[in-house]
């Protein structure tokens, strides 16, 4: 890379040192930007409960909207397990969406009011490739409390209806 070249703070070559300038961040999305490390559990009546470690970024990208990743791998062994991208984005001066896109051939939107932190999202949409798994109806809930991510996700897959899936807890790095 030529020394007049700049990276945007999402980038993986990026580095704190970085004379470039920070994009400007909603302030209703502010407490969700950055890079989140932790730990999940999963269950559901018809897998066996697991544990993972999970890294999410919400990355600022100088538009009212925060770039969205997502990386999980199973506790204990680092094998990788799951990934979402997508964006979260403020549609009014209260209101979120979340947009996201799987590998497992979903994509959802979801909606909802950021109150004190927390955005509690209702499933908008969920569309789904010819060959996926078949998921019906997926919610979710983010909270941010000082340096600490959680979250919460129901689905309903198949015959099992609407159903608590994964708890997540992370901390800002």
């Amino acid at each position: 890379m030529d020394e007049n070249s700049t990276l945007s703070p999402a980038h993986p070559d990026a580095t704190a040192s970085s004379s470039a300038p920070v994009p400007s961040v909603p302030p209703a999305l502010a407490p969700f930007a950055g890079v989140w490390r932790g730990e999940g559990e999963g269950a559901y009546p018809t897998i066996d409960d697991f544990a993972y470690t999970e890294e999410i970024e919400f990355a600022p990208s100088g538009k009212p909207f925060l770039a969205y990743r997502s990386r999980t791998r199973e506790a204990g062994t680092g094998r990788p397990l799951h990934s979402e991208s997508g964006y979260l984005r403020l549609v009014s001066e209260d209101e979120a969406e979340l947009l996201v896109a799987q590998p497992t051939g979903f994509t959802e939107i979801h909606r909802g009011q950021i109150r004190e932190g927390i955005i509690e999202l209702s499933m908008v949409a969920l569309s789904a490739s010819p060959d996926a798994k078949p998921v019906h109806s997926i919610r979710r809930q983010l909270s941010v409390r000082g340096g600490d991510l959680t979250y919460d996700l129901w689905m309903a897959h198949d015959l099992t209806p609407l159903t608590h899936h994964l708890h997540g807890h992370l901390r800002r790095d």
